[in-house]
C-alpha cells in the first residue's frame, strides 16, 4: 500500500460513533448546510418503508433531529407497490420518467441516481440503497457527517461489514473479485476504500454535478474514480456503520455486474469503447448448457451541471 494510503487511513477513515448527533447539527446550523438523502428504489416494496420510516422517524422534523431536510425516493419503474410504501413511509416519491423527460430514461441505477440531482435541493446528498435489511440511521447520519464537520471533505463513502448465508465477511463478491484488483493496479491511491462499491456514501452537490453518471453498474466505480481525479484523495472519506444486510444476487447478475464494472474502467483508462460491449454466460437447460448474451452498460450521463434544466433550477 502506498504510504500516502496509509496516511489517508488514518486521517480520513472513521466511525459514525465519532461524531455525535449533537456535533452534528450544531455544524449543520452554523455552516447552514442543507441534506437530502435519496432511495433508488427498483420492487423494493419489503424493505423501502423501513428505511423511508426510520430516516423520518429518527432524523428529520418534527418527530426526530432535524438532519436530514428532504426525503425522495426515486422510483426506477418498479412494478409492485414500491412507490405506494415510500409515500405511505413519508418520503417524496418521484418516477423516473418524470424527471427530465427530453431524455428517454435508460435502464439502470445509475441513471436514477443522476436524475436525482434535478429533484433535490440539498447542498449535501446522501445516496442509500433501499434493499437494507435492519437498517440504521447511521447510515446516514455516520456518512453525512464528515460534509458537515470537515469543510476539506467532498465525498464519503460507508464501510461495513457484509455477511452471505450467515457466513461474515463472505459479501461484496464482485467487489473482491473485480473492483480491488482494478483499483489497487490502476487506481492505488483508492486501494484504503473498504466497500468501494457500496450504494451508501454521500457528497456534496458542488462535486456531483461535475461528474458524469454511468447509467448502469459502474457508477460507483466511477464516481469514486473521478472524484479523486477532481478533488483529490485528502478530500475522500469513509465511515464505519457497522453491518449491511441486504439481498444478494445470483451468480449471473454478478458476471454482468462485474462485466459493467470493467468496462466502466476501461473507458476511464483509456476513454475507448469495447469492441464488444456485450456478455455471454450460460445457463443449462433441458438441450445442455444454452448461451445467453447481454448488453453491457454503454452509456454514461454528462455532468448534471452542463445540462440546461439543471442550470436553470439552480441559476439562482
Amino acid at each position: 500500500m502506498l504510504e500516502e494510503v496509509e496516511r489517508w487511513l488514518a486521517r480520513r477513515s472513521w466511525s459514525a460513533t465519532d461524531r455525535p448527533l449533537g456535533r452534528l447539527l450544531a455544524a449543520k446550523r452554523a455552516s447552514g448546510t442543507t441534506v437530502s438523502v435519496v432511495l433508488p428504489a427498483l420492487n423494493e416494496e419489503a424493505t423501502v418503508g423501513a428505511i423511508a420510516a426510520t430516516i423520518r422517524r429518527e432524523l428529520m422534523a418534527p418527530e426526530g433531529v432535524p438532519l436530514v431536510d428532504e426525503l425522495v425516493v426515486l422510483d426506477s419503474g418498479s412494478t409492485d407497490r414500491t412507490a405506494e410504501v415510500a409515500a405511505a413511509a413519508g418520503a417524496r416519491v418521484v418516477h423516473r420518467d418524470d424527471v427530465l423527460p427530453r431524455l428517454p430514461a435508460l435502464p439502470g441505477k445509475g441513471e436514477v441516481l443522476w436524475r436525482s440531482l434535478l429533484v433535490t435541493e440539498g447542498d449535501v446528498v446522501c445516496f442509500v440503497d433501499a434493499d437494507l435489511r435492519d437498517f440504521s440511521p447511521a447510515f446516514v447520519s455516520g456518512i453525512v457527517g464528515p460534509l458537515l464537520t470537515d469543510p476539506d471533505v467532498a465525498f464519503v463513502k460507508a464501510m461495513y461489514d457484509r455477511p452471505l448465508g450467515g457466513a461474515a465477511g463472505e459479501g461484496g463478491r464482485v467487489t473482491e473479485l473485480v473492483a480491488r484488483p482494478l483499483l489497487n493496479l490502476h487506481w492505488p491511491q483508492l486501494a484504503g476504500f473498504v466497500q468501494p462499491l457500496g450504494g451508501e456514501y454521500a457528497a456534496r452537490r458542488s462535486l456531483l454535478e461535475r461528474l458524469p453518471f454511468p447509467v448502469g453498474y459502474g457508477v460507483e466505480l466511477a464516481l469514486l474514480v473521478d472524484a479523486l481525479n477532481q478533488v483529490g484523495l485528502d478530500a475522500l472519506a469513509q465511515v464505519d456503520v457497522g453491518e449491511r444486510k441486504h439481498r444478494h444476487q445470483d451468480g449471473r447478475a454478478l458476471g454482468r455486474m462485474a462485466a459493467a464494472i470493467y468496462r466502466t474502467a476501461q473507458l476511464r483508462l483509456a476513454r475507448a469503447h469495447l469492441v464488444r460491449p456485450a456478455l455471454t454466460q450460460f445457463e443449462r437447460t433441458e438441450d445442455g448448457f444454452e448461451p445467453r448474451t447481454y448488453a453491457v452498460d454503454t452509456e454514461e450521463r454528462p455532468p448534471m451541471a452542463g445540462i440546461p434544466e439543471y442550470a436553470r433550477r439552480h441559476a439562482a
